[in-house]
This record gives structure tokens, sequence and C-alpha cells, in this order.
């Protein structure tokens, strides 16, 4: 059985850091993309950060590049995701997904697959980012 949990969120002031967990269960997280996406309230799901099967390629929205990274332990079955630099409007839950079925291997390595939301089928459960002073 496909299991996705994150940990990790919380509450911080601007300019701090978190890191959050995506621990995987029922298959091998190298083997397939797995993406971290964010939602606030009243607003659409949008997408943070992926990395592509086998972590050939990794993607960062332009509103989180040079702040947040994303690591795995591939010993853990694990990604994480540091953010660094943090501000009021990265207050969020924050999702981490991933996609079994056709052209996985194209997730987060072409230009136009795995960067939304619907193109996953596979969900953690979401943890709450709040960044506020």
């Amino acid at each position: 059985q496909v299991q996705l949990v994150e940990s990790g969120g919380g509450l911080v002031q601007p300019g701090g850091s978190l890191r959050l967990s995506c621990a995987a269960s029922g298959f091998t997280l190298d083997d397939y993309p797995i993406a971290w996406f964010r939602q606030a309230p009243g607003k659409e799901r949008e997408g943070v950060s992926c990395v592509s099967s086998s972590a050939f390629n990794t993607y960062y929205a332009d509103s989180v590049k040079g702040r947040f990274t994303f690591s795995r332990d591939n010993a853990k079955n694990t990604v994480y995701l540091q953010m660094n630099s943090l501000k009021p409007e990265d207050t969020a839950v924050y999702y981490c997904a991933t996609y079994f079925g056709a052209y996985y291997s194209d997730y987060c390595q072409s230009a136009t697959k795995g960067y939304y939301a619907y193109e996953y089928n596979y969900w953690g459960q979401g943890t709450q980012v709040t960044v506020s002073s």
C-alpha cells in the first residue's frame, strides 16, 4: 500500500527555517518522481519543488529558488524540504506527492510534465507551515 506521511511543519518567525519530511512506504521513493506542493487558504495548490525519478533533475518554483532545498535519504525512504529565509507568504499546508503511471520518467525532467497538482495520484495528508511574528 502506497503511503506518504509528511511531518515537520509548525510556527516560525519570518527569516526562520523549517525542515519538512516526507516518509514513504509501499514503494521506493528513488524510483518515482516526488514533488512538494503547498496550498494557502483560498488559493490553488501550487508546485514548490519536484525531483525526477532516480533524482536526475530537481525543479524549484521561482518563489522559493535559493531558499528551499530538496534532499533525500534513500536508506530511510524519506525526502526532505529544507526551507530557509521563510516569509509570511510561505504560510500554507505543504504536501508531498508522487505519481505512478505512464510517462512517470518524464516528470520534472521535461518542460511540460510534473509541475501541477492534477498530475499526481498519491498524496500525503499535509503539514501546516505558518510564518508569522
